[in-house]
């Protein structure tokens, strides 16, 4: 499954480039005009994450606004070892 996001399914999508020339009509030319129609690649935002997934922890491509809606569980990040405090 690459570039598609694991939670939203965006993925590429097609599009056009139009170029246009000339001046527009209400700053006194006579409009703009097509000149160029050039297919081109929508790409979505995807993130490499480390994520929760079926109680595993797994690195998956998700979309930032998957990761904005709340959809990715991160895993918990243990802390380093400690010394016990002896001022107890």
């Amino acid at each position: 499954m690459g570039r598609q996001c694991f939670y939203t399914g965006k993925k590429s999508r097609m599009g056009n480039r139009v170029t246009t020339r000339g001046k527009k009509k209400y700053l006194g030319g006579v409009g703009t005009k097509k000149t160029g129609i050039t297919r081109r690649k929508f790409k979505p935002n995807l993130q490499k994450v480390r994520a929760v997934v079926n109680g595993q922890v797994k690195r998956i491509t998700v979309s930032t606004q998957a990761i904005r809606m709340g959809l990715v569980q991160k895993p918990v990040v243990k802390k380093p070892f400690q010394l016990p405090d002896e001022h107890k």
